[in-house]
């Protein structure tokens, strides 16, 4: 099939260090690749592909953004990639975008599908209504639970296909390490703040990894920084593949104290790989990856995660690496393949 892939142009496909959808992207894209698929990968110019690609930016946006939070660069930017994706329609058999509700007035312009997979919180105001105005779009969520906000809409779901990650870069370890460890966005909804006063309570040290954004940094600087003094809590900052399955791979368990309606949670599945597993409130899609007390534990509040790191010794880092193998990049491209099938017969 001639597929359009239509990354972000927020980072690098795939990324250098932090960014969830554009590595997904990478993934479901050398995957298609390696199937025999004709694929075309529109995306910031410094990213790396075996598909053929169409360097819409220079470079990812994301640095340059991030210094001037209300810029609006990267909306520009994005529907100039779609105009141009858009002409260019004829030649292929299906585009798959990711570019959120920015597809959305493109997709009833042709009568080529549109698969729009949304990698983000769907709980925010007007979304309803807007995927419902502008319905050319086949949706595709990530995971059960992030369409709930939305549940009851007529809206043009096409599918639910949870992310991939490339297991082949997460080498499995066997033994346990005697750290916690903590990775993701640096941000209030994240709660790295909990994942400190856990790990203190069960005594463990906790190596945080992950990146600031400008929105977030007073609630990293006045509430986090404060509660990181002394030696049982590291801060690694952003951390590139090779240092996050090190990361990962080396710790006890993983902290998953995220507070809101987690769309996926990239990182459960990438602990999982490496053999780790994971300690995570419930919230959002954490039950659609992490088996309790299979794969780790899911808990309701910061007690029910300290008694979960007391018991850890109980979860089999091999389970949890079979579990990881659900996600994997194959069956991410075999399941789209599947969908494009569809699509493109009607």
């Amino acid at each position: 099939m001639r597929i359009a892939q239509v990354a972000p142009l927020f980072e690098a496909v795939p990324p250098a260090r932090y960014g969830g959808a554009e590595r997904v992207v990478s993934t479901l894209t050398d995957e298609l690749v390696r199937r025999g698929h004709d694929v075309v990968l529109f995306a910031s110019g410094d990213s790396r592909t075996e598909a053929t690609l169409v360097p819409v930016t220079e470079h990812a946006l994301w640095r340059t953004i991030s210094q001037q939070p209300n810029s609006k660069l990267a909306r520009y930017q994005t529907l100039a990639m779609l105009s141009d994706v858009y002409r260019r329609a004829d030649e292929f058999d299906v585009i798959h975008a990711h570019t959120d509700v920015y597809t959305l007035p493109f997709a009833g312009l042709t009568d080529r599908p549109t698969v729009l997979t949304l990698h983000g919180r769907l709980d925010l105001p007007d979304l309803g209504w807007l995927f419902t105005r502008l319905n050319g779009a086949s949706l595709v969520s990530i995971s059960e639970a992030q369409r709930a906000p939305l549940a009851g809409l007529p809206l043009n779901w096409a599918g639910c296909v949870p992310n991939g990650v490339p297991i082949d870069t997460l080498a499995f370890r066997p033994e346990p390490g005697s750290y916690l460890a903590f990775l993701g966005r640096l941000a209030r909804e994240k709660r790295p703040d909990l994942a400190i006063a856990v790990a203190r309570a069960t005594g463990l040290p906790l190596k945080i990894a992950g990146v600031v954004h400008s929105v977030d940094r007073e609630y990293w600087h006045d509430e986090v920084e404060p509660m990181m003094a002394g030696a049982d809590v590291e801060f690694i900052g952003e951390v590139d593949d090779r240092q996050k399955a090190e990361l990962l791979g080396g710790a006890l368990a993983t902290l998953f104290p995220s507070d809101w309606l987690e769309p996926f949670g990239l990182v459960l599945a990438e602990s999982l790989a490496c053999g780790t597993p994971v300690v995570a409130l419930d919230r959002g899609a954490v039950r659609e990856i992490v088996r309790d007390g299979v794969d780790g534990y899911i808990c309701a509040d910061e007690a029910a995660m300290v008694e979960a790191v007391h018991n850890i010794g109980r979860i089999d880092r091999a389970a949890c690496r079979e579990r990881a193998l659900y996600f994997s990049g194959e069956r991410l491209a075999e399941d789209y393949e599947k969908l494009y099938i569809t699509l493109s017969s009607r």
